[in-house]
Formats: C-alpha cells, sequence, structure tokens
C-alpha cells in the first residue's frame, strides 16, 4: 500500500473516532416474557436497504365521535423509556440491530398526548371527553391471535384482536351559554381498566361500556359496565360474575332506556377444540359443476374443518337482556350473532346470524345469514330471509349480493321495516330496468298482505333520508362505471306523487356537490331530516351541508334548501380568508317537528394553518359563536409552518394541485432551496375536468400522525403532500391502460413546481407512499429515475400478476387485460430501478392484495438486479402499523434513509465503484461511458482531461478507492476541507485531503 494511501485510510480511522461514531440507542427492552427473544425487524442483505412510508396527515375531525355509539379510538403509550436519538449516519451493521428510535425532534412530536375524542349525549346537553394514550407498546399487538373467516380474533379476551380503548370519561355539562361545566369523572372502576364501547343509554342518563384488564402475559375477558351520568358513578351490569361478553361480532345495544340486549360467552361453553394430530383428511376444493366464481385475494380465510370448529366457538353467543335494576334472562338459541337491531318504538329485536355451510374462499361476511324478527324479549316471530352462501358475486364494481339486502327498520314509524332486492342477480354487467327495488312491510304483517313497493331504481341502491312523516324521503342511487349519482324525491305515504328527480351529477364534479341534508334525532332515538321553517312561510326546507369546493380550496357552507321550489339561500359559510370552518352537528334537534330558524343551534369546527381544531357553538338568530374546547397545540415546535396550496399542469393540460408545506422560518431566498419528500396517492377519474378540481383548502390545519411525512419538516424538509395524481380514462377507455404514463406525467409536473419556486433542490427530491402509494413510487424509480434521488414503499403490492381478479378500481381480470396487469406492476420493471428504495412492510398484513410476500418478492427482484434496496419487516404489524417501538422504527429508518440518499445521497458511491470495476481492465477511456447518473447532489462523472497529474495508480481505480473516504470526510464530518463548490473536480478532492 503506498503512502498516500496509507495516510488516507489512517485520517478516515481517526476522522471516524471523532466525528461519525454512532451514538446510537440500545436496542428497545425485550416487553415480552424473559423467555421470548427480542423481538427486531427482519432485515435481508447488509447492503440492501428499506425504509417506511409516512402516513397521511390525520383527519381534523378526527376526535369526533359517533353519538350513540362511540367506538374504541386508537391509543396506547408505550411502556418503554425513550433516550437520546441517533444519529443518521451509522454503519449498516449497526442499522440491522433492533428497535430504534428516530431523532428527538420527530420522536418528541410522535409522543405527545393525544387530544380526546368527544361524544355527545342524544339531548345535546352533555359531552363526553374520552381520554386516550398515545402509542401502544408491542406487548399488545404481540399477544396471540387466531385468523378466523376474515377475522382475527384474541382468544384470551374472546374479542377482535388490536383493540384500542380509553383511559378514562369525563362528563361535561353543556351550559345553556354556550360554556362547559366542571368535569365529572366516571369512577368506581379498578385502576388500569381499559374502557372499550362507550355507548349513551336512549334518555342520555346512563352510558354503557367495557373494561378490561391485561398485561404481558395475561389477559381478561370484556365485562359490561353502567355509569349514572349524573353522578359519574360506575357499577357492573351483571352482578354475577360468570357473564362476560363476546364482541367477535355485536357486542350490546340499548333495548330500551332501562335495559340492553348483550352478547355474552354461553356458560355451557366447554375447551376450545383441539386440533387434531391427524387430519381427518387431504384438504379438497372442487368446482366440478363448471361454477364461474372470481374473488379477489382475501386474507385470514378458514383453511380447514378445525378452522370452521374454532370460528364456530369462538364466534358464538347467548344473547342476554339484562336490565339497570339486575335482572338477567337469556334469550334465544347460541348462535354466531352478528348484529341486534331494536325497533324505534323497542318493541321488537331484527337479529342477523351466520350459519354453516362456511367458505374457504371467502370472509365471513359471505357466509350464509339468517335475518329474524324476535319480540324485544326475546320471542321469536318470523324468519324474513336467510341468504345462501355467496362466494359468486360478481368482481364488477356495484356488484352485490343476490335477493333481500341492507334490511333497516324505517327511522319514521315504530316498527315498519324496508330493505332492497337485485333485480339483476346482483351482476352490474347485466343491463336490466329496474336495477334495483326498495320494498317496506310492517313488523307483523297482515295475513296475506305483501311488501310494498316504495321505489324502483336504474342506478345501484345508496340509501334513504326519511323525514318525520309519510310525505317525504330522498333515496339515492349511483353508478360507479360513469360516477353519476341521483337523488330522488319521494312520497312514502302517497301513491298519488310521482318520484321525483332532485339531484343528478357526476360523483367526480365536486364543485357542484349541493351538500348533504342535516338530520335531527327524534324521541325514539332514530334520525330523520331535519326541516327548518321560517315565519310567515309555508315552505319546507332542508339544511344542506356542504365542503364547498371551489378553485381557491373549500369553503364548507350551510345551505337553506327549499326542496319544492330548489331555490337555495346560505345561511352560513366558513371564513375563507384565515380560518377553515365546517359544521359538525346540528345541537337543536332534541324537539319534535319543524325547527324554526331562530332557534338554530349548530356545533361547528374552526382551524387555521397554524391553529388546531376547536369546536364552538353557533346560535341563531346572532350566529354567536362559542367556543367549547380549548385544546393545546399538539405539536407547538411546528406551530409556525408554512403551509400553501399550489396548482399547477400536467404536460396534457390537466390541472394539478398538491399542498406545500415548509418549516418554521424558512426562507428560500436566504436559505436556498430544501431536500423534498413528495408524498402521494393515485386517484382514478372519469374526466379532465374533474381530475382538475380543487379538493381541501389551504387554510386547514397540518394534522401530522404518528407516521405522517410532515413529521421531516421537523428535519427541514419540504414536504409536498398528497399531490394530485390523477389516473383518466375518458369515455370507454379505461384509466389503467395508461397508467405509467400518467403517473410520470403527473410527477414531472409536481417535481418540476417545487424546483420552480425554489423551495426543492433538484437533486435532493424524495419520493414515497403508502399501500397504493408504495404501489405509484416503486412505479415511479422504474419508469421516471431522473425525478427523484430515493424512494420509500410501505405496505404496498408490487405484482399484479399476484391479484388476478382485479385490484384498487381495476375491475377487469388478468386475461381480459393481461398487458395492463404486467405493465403496470413494477415488479416486472424491477430491472429499471437503480436510485435507493426502502421497502416496509407489517408481517401480519391483513389488507386484501397487499400480503407480506408482495414486498418479499420485490426485494429479491430488486436484489437480483443489483438495485440498492432495504426491506424492513414489523412483526406482529398489519397493514397500518400501531405498537410505539413499530413505528419509532419505521420513522428511525425513514429518516435514515432520506438523511443518507436525499439529503447527503451516498448512493453515488455504490453507483460510482460499480463503474470504476468495469473500468479497471480498461483504463479510464471508458469512464464517460460508465457514468451513471444518481441525482441528489452527487459528484457527476468528468473528462479524461480532468483527471491529469494523478499519478501511481490508474485515474478511474484511484478515484474508485477515494471517493467513499472524501464523501464521508467533505459530507459527515464537521471539518472545513475547501472543497470545490460542485465537488466535480477528482484531483482537486484528492489533493486537498492529501494536503490535510
Amino acid at each position: 500500500m503506498s503512502d498516500r494511501m496509507l495516510h488516507l485510510q489512517k485520517l478516515y480511522h481517526r476522522f471516524s473516532l471523532r466525528s461519525f461514531t454512532p451514538h446510537s440507542l440500545p436496542p428497545f427492552p425485550s416487553l415480552l416474557s424473559p423467555t421470548r427473544p427480542r423481538l427486531r425487524p427482519r432485515t435481508h442483505a447488509v447492503r440492501s436497504f428499506r425504509t417506511s412510508a409516512v402516513m397521511s396527515a390525520t383527519s381534523r375531525l378526527s376526535n369526533i365521535v359517533p353519538v350513540n355509539a362511540v367506538a374504541a379510538e386508537s391509543a396506547g403509550n408505550g411502556s418503554v423509556s425513550s433516550t437520546s436519538a441517533t444519529t443518521p449516519f451509522e454503519d449498516d451493521e449497526d442499522s440491522a440491530l433492533g428497535y430504534r428510535l428516530p431523532p428527538k425532534e420527530i420522536k418528541d412530536i410522535v409522543d405527545a398526548p393525544p387530544l380526546p375524542a368527544l361524544s355527545f349525549s342524544p339531548h345535546r346537553d352533555k359531552i363526553l371527553f374520552l381520554k386516550r394514550r398515545a402509542l401502544p407498546p408491542l406487548t399488545e399487538l404481540a399477544r396471540p391471535e387466531l385468523k378466523l373467516a376474515g377475522v382475527r380474533i384474541d382468544a384470551k379476551c374472546n374479542t377482535r384482536t388490536r383493540m384500542s380503548f380509553y383511559t378514562g370519561i369525563g362528563i361535561h355539562q353543556l351550559l345553556p351559554d354556550g360554556t362547559l361545566g366542571s368535569e365529572v369523572e366516571v369512577h368506581g372502576f379498578p385502576e388500569g381498566a381499559k374502557i372499550n364501547f362507550v355507548t349513551w343509554s336512549p334518555d342520555g342518563r346512563h352510558l354503557a361500556f367495557t373494561i378490561r384488564f391485561d398485561d404481558e402475559s395475561t389477559s381478561t375477558k370484556l365485562k359490561v359496565w353502567v355509569a349514572q351520568v349524573e353522578t359519574g358513578v360506575a357499577r357492573p351490569l351483571f352482578e354475577s360474575h360468570e357473564y362476560s361478553l363476546n364482541a367477535v361480532f355485536d357486542n350490546f345495544v340499548w333495548v330500551n332506556e332501562s335495559s340492553l340486549s348483550v352478547c355474552t360467552i354461553p356458560l355451557s361453553r366447554g375447551d376450545p377444540p383441539k386440533k387434531p394430530v391427524v387430519p381427518f383428511g387431504p384438504k379438497i376444493q372442487s368446482n366440478e359443476q363448471k361454477n364461474i366464481i372470481q374473488v379477489r385475494t382475501f386474507q385470514d380465510l378458514l383453511k380447514d374443518e378445525y378452522d370452521e370448529d374454532l370460528f364456530d366457538y369462538y364466534a358464538t353467543s347467548q344473547l342476554v337482556l339484562a336490565s339497570l335494576d339486575g335482572m338477567v334472562k337469556e334469550i334465544g338459541p347460541p348462535a354466531v350473532y352478528t348484529s341486534m337491531d331494536p325497533s324505534p318504538d323497542h318493541k321488537y329485536l331484527l337479529i342477523s346470524s351466520l350459519h354453516r355451510p362456511y367458505s374457504f374462499i371467502v370472509p365471513c361476511g359471505r357466509f350464509p345469514k339468517k335475518v329474524e324478527m324476535w319480540t324485544a324479549d326475546g320471542k321469536f316471530l318470523r324468519e324474513l330471509c336467510d341468504f345462501p352462501l355467496a362466494e359468486d358475486i360478481p368482481i364488477a364494481f356495484n356488484s352485490v349480493r343476490r335477493g333481500m339486502r341492507s334490511l333497516n327498520w324505517r327511522a319514521d314509524k315504530p316498527s315498519t321495516l324496508y330493505w332492497v332486492e337485485t333485480q339483476d342477480e346482483g351482476d352490474a354487467k347485466v343491463d336490466v330496468s329496474p336495477r334495483d327495488i326498495v320494498y317496506t312491510q310492517p313488523a307483523e304483517p297482515l295475513e296475506g298482505e305483501d311488501p310494498t313497493i316504495l321505489h324502483k331504481l336504474d342506478l345501484r341502491y345508496g340509501g334513504i333520508s326519511w323525514s318525520d312523516d309519510d310525505s317525504l324521503a330522498l333515496v339515492y342511487e349511483s353508478w360507479y362505471k360513469t360516477r353519476r349519482t341521483r337523488t330522488w324525491v319521494i312520497s312514502p305515504g302517497s301513491n298519488d306523487v310521482s318520484p321525483r328527480i332532485l339531484f343528478d351529477r357526476s360523483s367526480e364534479d365536486v364543485y357542484s356537490d349541493p351538500g348533504s341534508p342535516m338530520l335531527r334525532r327524534t324521541p325514539a332515538g332514530t334520525y330523520v331530516l331535519a326541516k327548518v321553517k321560517k315565519e310567515n312561510d309555508e315552505g319546507t326546507y332542508l339544511l344542506l351541508n356542504g365542503n364547498g369546493a371551489t378553485p381557491e380550496g373549500n369553503i364548507p357552507f350551510l345551505d337553506l334548501f327549499d326542496i319544492n321550489t330548489g331555490n337555495k339561500e346560505r345561511i352560513w359559510k366558513s371564513d375563507k380568508e384565515k380560518y377553515y370552518e365546517g359544521v359538525v352537528a346540528l345541537m337543536s334537534d332534541e324537539k319534535e317537528g319543524d325547527l324554526p330558524i331562530n332557534t338554530l343551534k349548530i356545533l361547528t369546527s374552526k382551524e387555521s394553518k397554524t391553529e388546531n381544531t376547536q369546536y364552538y357553538i353557533l346560535s341563531w338568530p346572532e350566529k354567536k359563536a362559542c367556543q367549547i374546547t380549548n385544546f393545546p397545540h399538539p405539536y407547538p415546535q411546528l406551530a409556525s409552518l408554512q403551509k400553501e396550496m399550489v396548482r399547477y399542469q400536467r404536460k396534457d393540460g390537466v390541472q394539478l394541485t398538491a399542498t406545500l408545506y415548509l418549516p418554521p422560518g424558512y426562507d428560500p431566498a436566504r436559505d436556498g432551496p430544501l431536500p423534498c419528500l413528495v408524498w402521494s396517492y393515485p386517484g382514478e377519474f372519469k374526466s379532465k375536468d374533474a381530475a382538475g378540481q380543487v379538493r381541501g383548502s389551504p387554510n386547514e390545519f397540518a394534522g401530522i400522525g404518528p407516521t405522517s411525512a410532515l413529521l421531516w419538516m421537523a428535519r427541514r424538509f419540504a414536504i409536498l403532500s398528497g399531490p394530485t395524481i390523477p389516473i383518466i380514462g375518458e369515455g370507454d377507455e379505461e384509466a389503467n391502460d395508461k397508467y405509467v404514463e400518467q403517473l410520470v406525467a403527473s410527477a414531472e409536473a409536481a417535481v418540476e413546481e417545487v424546483i420552480r419556486r425554489g423551495v426543492a433542490h433538484p437533486k435532493k427530491i424524495a419520493v414515497g407512499g403508502h399501500s397504493y402509494g408504495a404501489f405509484m413510487t416503486a412505479n415511479l424509480l422504474a419508469h421516471a429515475p431522473h425525478l427523484f434521488a430515493c424512494g420509500i414503499a410501505r405496505s404496498g403490492a408490487y405484482n399484479r400478476t399476484l391479484t388476478p381478479f382485479g385490484f384498487q378500481n381495476e375491475e377487469r381480470t388478468l386475461w381480459e387485460a393481461t398487458s395492463t396487469y404486467v405493465e403496470m406492476s413494477p415488479f416486472m420493471s424491477a430491472n429499471k430501478i437503480k436510485k435507493p428504495i426502502l421497502l416496509i412492510h407489517g408481517e401480519e398484513d391483513n389488507n386484501p392484495g397487499t400480503l407480506t410476500m408482495q414486498s418479499d418478492r420485490f426485494f429479491n427482484a430488486l436484489k437480483g438486479h443489483g438495485a440498492l434496496c432495504r426491506l424492513v419487516i414489523l412483526p406482529f404489524e398489519s397493514h397500518g402499523y400501531a405498537a410505539r417501538e413499530s413505528i419509532m422504527h419505521v420513522l428511525w429508518e425513514t429518516d435514515r434513509w432520506l438523511q443518507k440518499y436525499c439529503v447527503s445521497d451516498t448512493s453515488d458511491v455504490n453507483v460510482d465503484q460499480d463503474a470504476c470495476k468495469d473500468s479497471i481492465g480498461t483504463g479510464s477511456a471508458n469512464s464517460e461511458s460508465k457514468a451513471v447518473a444518481t441525482g441528489g447532489g452527487s459528484c457527476s462523472e468528468v473528462s479524461n482531461s480532468e483527471h491529469e497529474g494523478v499519478d501511481s495508480l490508474p485515474r478511474s481505480l484511484l478515484w474508485c478507492m477515494f471517493r467513499g473516504v472524501i464523501n464521508l470526510v467533505i459530507l459527515q464530518s464537521k471539518l472545513l476541507i475547501l472543497a470545490p463548490k460542485d465537488c466535480s473536480s477528482h484531483i482537486h478532492c484528492v489533493q486537498t485531503v492529501r494536503t490535510a
């Protein structure tokens, strides 16, 4: 080894020890039992890299929950203690050790305590604050789960797995002046209880909820508790400890103001079935009848008779009527009950249950289902229908199950049913008129009384909004293929009034959206159209609540709509200059009949770019707004972030929109261009005009979820979030036939825009996405490598031949559109991907189409072509990631990838070394032809004349040996080494290090 090389080697190690010794964290301690090995993400190949995709911003209304049935929200504050953040540059060997933490500026945002969820009482006079913790520890995901018929079951709790929970319930009185009274804490249950399924009684005087306890080694069955709202005192619903909740499907429902129907674990249930040591026989599936059965790639299906027995064991419930005074009565036989729905007059129960024969190719939602009518005290009256197994529902969109469907109670009647029956055998490809017929019938019809035809539809039925009498109802229908949607006005109680179309429009045309009618609650607990009356006016007015999409962004509104004349009066709209406001709920709905306009009261939300969402009560006629919440800013360190909605044009003339986020205090004139992360998700459209419409508002608060791309503003990135990636198929043309072409065109337009604005460095732009966004990312790196320095693809599918019966919004099969399936698949273009790509996937992904093996196989294809790639498999995680350890590691992987291959772009080191290997035997004559464009601000290859003066070794080999050292010295150490601004002169760099 020459003296110069020895000197450089010593210099490199000295700088390594001094400046880039990894200040890495020790791996997370094991959170499982001591006998279990430490969990770690599965990694492949030291030189292959993959990062986590980041989730989109959280919804601005994510902490508003339904009034009558409050489901458990995302929760969990891990017990893992956090320490200082790791440095972005670490040895490859170190990066494969255990769970890691991201830099402190990211970790602190993710660990911030979440805001409570809100729920209003039936009479809108009280508000629940449902308290939550941050992210759950991995131990909660690591508990064993059974995967049966598309459902994942926690056998110890006898409920769905991965249930989040609340940690406490606070009750506030809504005072007449619009302010909140002091908090009454629900108490009486043991400390540390995990709360689920919080539900108001119909009269608003009681709450029902479940509690459970679990730790690393054990968990308890769910118990039903009730609490008095006035005092907050809680107690168990059942005096006997024998009764536990079965929450695999439905759980409990208020039958009336003082009693509940509860799905319990049968007291006679013995031990679970044991798996036979020797199987009964081979697993056989047959289609000797030559039936055409096409299904998408469902997961967690039943596999054999043993799975069928397990499903029956855990899903079977015994219904129990339990009153608040302690009375308990078992009703009906044990069965796999999936829903209990009391009639508005509380006299009847609509009971649904599954039964055999089960299926090995479709999930339980398509199993045979029986719907029965019972009295409220559990007496069987009649069977309404018994659906057969539905394995053969066509894959075309708008295809449905044959026969009766959508059985419900009419909201305007004490006990009258309505349902829909298809006339096309459920097949959307069958052209027939009418396509759907809506029927209605009393709970106990007279002998020989046939159902009444309510309305006939030529599109697919989409629901009904009932009024408080027989004079008015709105019926909705739509058709995906044409994006057509229609709203009908009907008079259910009069055959003399002909139905008429109220709205007929494209569902894609957001500018023409008239809004949705607001509903009010009836004394019976149902919801009907809120009709408003004006003084000295006999008209029938509805309240239309709309997003108000405009070319300048959404401006939400509330219109007073005359349903007879079609005239509108805008009685409220959002402040478009600074704030984004929206109508959340009607608060003056506790009275019967039409609502006087001067007594109108609504709940609104209000936010801005830098102010998080708060809630207000807005009262007429003064339209005075009273603020009822004062939530602190969830991440004050980013409170002054910059946000702008930007518009630009694709080369084919399509208008595109994106939201540009910039770090607090950033000035492009002063600070220059930043590294940029583009995060998006493609969408399909039927017209260029619809694709070019603006969606969203520039004034919405930047909600940041645990894996949001916006977290990297804390690392001084520009973020281009949700740029429109429209895939357009006009007329009879299918959008996906030009998927790659349109995808690349949209990405080019987005990149050109951020570069034109001077906020993004043209060589330091990364692209990423989750699920279909990951699919997008891989395709862009394959077909538009000139745009991006690296990519982050999370929980994606990359080979569409593995989803042969449709995917996303593609309804053709692989055999009908072979070339489209192949050309869209980045797996087929793995040899074209030259930029670094990070793949992340949950090991237990249950999303149809994105099986974990998609990432495994794609990584192997990339590795087989020498691509710079990394695959991270997250133990126990599903399609979305939940555990704190997993999420923190995803953020660490993402940050490491971005710092290494976008900010500093060391990927060109490997590329240049590969090029140098080819040139060793031929000298430097071919050095220019071997150069590979890598982007990310890397040094470019130069002409041979620039190598003059370098001696001792062939020029190409000398540069190859020193390039990695020079990059580390210049980019990672803080030493002031004089390197050329564009780092294009190899001689200058070598001589500078030699002199040092």
